[in-house]
């Protein structure tokens, strides 16, 4: 009885849509290009913000830090971190090995956090929102917040920990330097921009020896001799080996740590000339402090300063389009430097182009394969009107959700134009068989009869898909749907739009433009 009962009301409906096709038609028209026309200021990213319950905070304070320093303020950041809801606990790692294939100085750390099992999507949010207010109250260090995940992500597309990524090349060190702080300033006022970072800035303190040549000529000295002289101090040479049951151990002649803690003292170090005397070593050098670096970055055989940017609160592709503009109108670089924007987001954007290409490239096939199926092209228009139908659908999810497309918006796109052909060729190829195999005459009556034959597999299909996909749709920002989820927002709206216009618009279309003859 409620299939009776709801095929006569479909009918009915049907009836009404013929009456008053041009209306309907305009209205969904204008749907359609209402649809298409808000895409563009949609906003894109491929990932979305993954809930995984563990966070790594990277700290950078200034270059020459010291381990202690870096330690002392690693503790007064983790005993802040604990107090933070959600927070269950929290480690430091100070530096990396030189060794490493990843070196770090001693003013770098990574602080993880790990928080409480069980939380939802929403709750980590709420725990990442308080760990970067703390963190905007703590001065004298630079901080980047990442999941693990993405983070691992980000590292392997573009080598760094950042979804925006400013290269700046250039063959001057201290000009791409000041260039990159010239870029980060203006890179923290764009709206959305996090954790502004240089990654090797300059700062480290060093000693400096400038031998004088005609001081060392006077007291016979030879340069070479009086840098090892230094080096042997500071950094040790073997002269020898002890035994020790069958342990060997290195005998090493160096300054006593003492004094090798006071480098200011350097210029006091004693030399032998060739005559037996001794001089300090400031009598034949000039020996101050300066600012170097701790690492010079290069890329494509190119000295390069790197800027690097998290992005809150707005999508990546509107972020790093904001950006461009921002750095290309404020940031006057000099002769022989030049900025490239790299990193995920940009890596991230160029797969989203490839997946949209090959899309449309299978689209492509598909769309010729219903060709030689149908053998009209009237009719393969018909089939491909449903799609449309299915887009405006998917576009107000978007809308209704944030209005950012993401890696599953896109999959979700192309499963619901699969899911809304299949449900178009089932009516026409209805129609094609009720007029070629059963001999009827292509009229209203046809239309409505087979439009009602097809009413419940239509409507049986996208109700099972829709009600499969429901708790995806329903639990989108939840730990484990940040991809399915989008997919499935996107699915289900255009399920809703592409089923009504189906059932709707498709049969008064078929009525008025399709081709279908009887077997001969």
């Amino acid at each position: 009885p409620v299939m009776r009962a709801s095929r006569a009301a479909y009918v009915r409906v049907l009836g009404g849509v013929e009456r008053r096709f041009g209306w309907a038609a305009t209205a969904a028209l204008l749907l359609t290009l209402g649809g298409a026309a808000a895409l563009p200021y949609f906003g894109g990213t491929f990932l979305p913000d993954l809930k995984e319950g563990h966070l790594i905070l990277h700290m950078a304070a200034a270059p020459g830090t010291s381990l202690q320093e870096s330690l002392r303020l690693g503790t007064r950041i983790t005993a802040g971190l604990k107090a933070v809801p959600g927070v269950r606990a929290v480690a430091q790692q100070v530096g990396r090995a030189e060794a490493g294939q990843d070196t770090a100085g001693t003013h770098y750390s990574e602080i993880h956090i790990d928080l409480e099992p069980g939380l939802d999507g929403a709750a980590q949010g709420r725990s990442e929102a308080g760990i970067r207010a703390l963190m905007a109250g703590t001065p004298g260090a630079a901080f980047s917040l990442k999941t693990f995940l993405t983070e691992r992500i980000e590292e392997t597309v573009s080598g760094y920990t950042a979804p925006v990524v400013i290269n700046v090349f250039g063959a001057d060190l201290d000009r791409i330097e000041a260039a990159a702080r010239d870029v980060a300033r203006e890179l923290a006022e764009v709206r959305g921009a996090a954790d502004v970072q240089q990654q090797s800035p300059a700062g480290l303190p060093q000693i400096t020896v400038s031998l004088r040549r005609n001081d060392l000529r006077h007291w016979g000295l030879d340069a070479i001799e009086v840098l090892e002289i230094v080096r042997t101090a500071y950094q040790g040479d073997v002269v020898g080996q002890a035994y020790e049951g069958n342990a060997v151990f290195n005998v090493i002649v160096i300054l006593d740590p003492a004094t090798r803690a006071h480098l200011t003292r350097l210029g006091d170090l004693p030399l032998r000339t060739p005559s037996g005397s001794y001089i300090r070593l400031a009598q034949v050098a000039d020996v101050y402090e300066t600012a170097g670096r701790y690492q010079v970055q290069h890329a494509g055989a190119q000295r390069v300063q790197a800027v690097t940017a998290n992005v809150t609160g707005r999508d990546v592709a509107s972020f790093v389009e904001a950006a461009k503009r921002k750095v290309a109108k404020e940031v006057a670089l000099p002769p022989g430097v030049y900025v490239a924007f790299e990193g995920a987001a940009e890596t991230q954007a160029r797969a989203r182009a490839d997946l949209l290409t090959y899309s449309a490239l299978a689209g492509l096939g598909i769309v010729l394969l219903l060709a030689v199926v149908t053998g009209s092209v009237r009719n393969l228009l018909l089939v491909l009107v449903n799609l449309p139908f299915a887009f405006v659908g998917g576009v107000l999810a978007v809308a209704a959700t944030g209005a950012v497309i993401s890696l599953g918006s896109i999959v979700g796109f192309v499963t619901l134009f699969g899911i809304s052909l299949r449900n178009a060729i089932m009516l026409i190829a209805h129609y094609e068989h009720m007029v070629a195999r059963e001999g009827r005459s292509w009229d209203a009556a046809t239309a409505s009869e087979g439009a009602g034959d097809r009413l419940v597999p239509i409507l049986m299909t996208s109700l099972v898909t829709g009600l499969g996909l429901l708790p995806l749709a329903l639990g989108a920002g939840e730990p484990g749907r940040e991809i399915e989820g989008p997919m499935a927002i996107v699915i289900l709206g255009g399920l809703v739009t592409s089923t009504v216009l189906n059932l709707a618009i498709l049969p008064a279309l078929a009525l008025r433009y399709g081709r279908f003859v009887r077997a001969t």
